[in-house]
């Protein structure tokens, strides 16, 4: 008997640094994923480096999902060839929160109107499963921790705006047909690598997060850190994340497509964290100890909008989606410095 073909996927922003290793764990799973990006915050290089981790050969299109017509194309095609695209894994998107303060018409042109035209692409092509790339961000300041789902819906900045403006635009797009299902995978802190040292986190510039940026100190890339605030009221005056591995972030997107998969129809929002928060102190004396590498460092005054601390209560996920975070604080400085050590300019070297 034949063995049934794999689930074809598309996955926009499939090369960028959470796409890359969420691609590892689909074909781990046993999906076919398509990947769609306009590489202008992923790497194609990085799509290379899955297909030698994998041993899977990936088809690659360069391309916009604001571009309707190469959407159409791409569902056309892949049904015209006998497998048809079944879901989709949106991480494409611009994701930078000073960048959306500066420049808010460009964060709402890619990530709210490219997801109206991959929806209607999806429509015409009668393709009713997404996994959506959404953020803590939506929650805006904590009324209480940890955010729970049931926290009220507040971001302060257009990127977190544009991701809140895409859960609704879901939540509406399902309750108009049954047959729709969409899981927003609201991310907490994601850091660290894969454990080869051949896929991890490349940032164009100057990092936009505190983790790569101290990667590129204890590289030798950049001279010092500066930490914005040591007068939170905190462990330690510094504030408070919720980090999560790359890796089990991943491994929630397939757990939500499955998920998604099995169910006949419907709308979710799912944090996706620990559960425990860390301090900037805290990461920065857990990395010095598993590198061996002193990081300089300065404080500087707060910067405005940030918040003093925040973490996951992830149960849902556990209950919802049957994950559950299971790497360390460790792992993630591990993985993160077996990476950065490795390729010191990214996948540049």
């Amino acid at each position: 008997m034949p063995l049934a073909p794999s689930p074809t996927l598309l996955v926009t922003g499939g090369a960028g640094y959470i796409g890359s290793h969420t691609l590892i764990e689909l074909i781990q799973a046993g999906y076919r994923p398509i990947v769609l990006d306009n590489f202008s915050n992923g790497s194609a290089h990085a799509l290379k480096r899955v297909e030698s981790l994998t041993g899977h050969a990936l088809e690659v299109i360069e391309g916009d999902i604001r571009d309707a017509a190469l959407l159409d194309t791409v569902f056309h095609q892949t049904k015209a060839h006998g497998a048809p695209i079944q879901g989709v894994v949106h991480f494409a998107g611009l994701k930078a929160v000073g960048e959306s303060v500066a420049a808010p018409l460009d964060y709402y042109q890619t990530n709210v109107a490219g997801t109206l035209t991959l929806l209607q692409a999806m429509d015409q092509a009668q393709v009713h499963t997404i996994v959506f790339s959404s953020s803590a961000t939506v929650y805006g300041i904590p009324r209480e921790q940890p955010y729970t789902e049931m926290h009220p819906i507040a971001p302060i900045n257009p990127y977190g705006q544009t991701k809140a403006m895409v859960e609704q635009v879901l939540r509406d797009w399902c309750a108009t047909l049954p047959a729709r299902r969409a899981i927003c995978l609201r991310y907490f802190n994601p850091i660290g690598a894969h454990p080869s040292g051949m896929l991890g986190e490349a940032p164009q510039g100057i990092p936009n997060n505190l983790f790569p940026f101290i990667t590129q100190v204890a590289v030798g890339k950049r001279s010092h850190l500066n930490i914005f605030g040591n007068d939170y009221p905190t462990v330690d005056g510094t504030g408070v994340r919720d980090y999560i591995h790359v890796l089990d972030l991943a491994v929630g997107h397939v757990k939500a497509l499955e998920h998604a998969r099995g169910t006949t129809g419907g709308f979710a929002a799912v944090n996706l964290g620990t559960g425990r928060g860390t301090s900037v102190l805290e990461l920065l004396n857990t990395f010095s100890a598993i590198s061996g590498r002193k990081i300089p460092y300065e404080f500087q005054p707060r910067r405005p909008g940030d918040i003093a601390e925040c973490w996951a209560d992830p149960s849902t996920a556990e209950a919802l989606l049957g994950w559950k975070a299971t790497r360390t604080l460790e792992d993630m400085c591990a993985d993160g410095w077996r990476w950065q050590s490795r390729n010191p300019n990214g996948y540049e070297d």
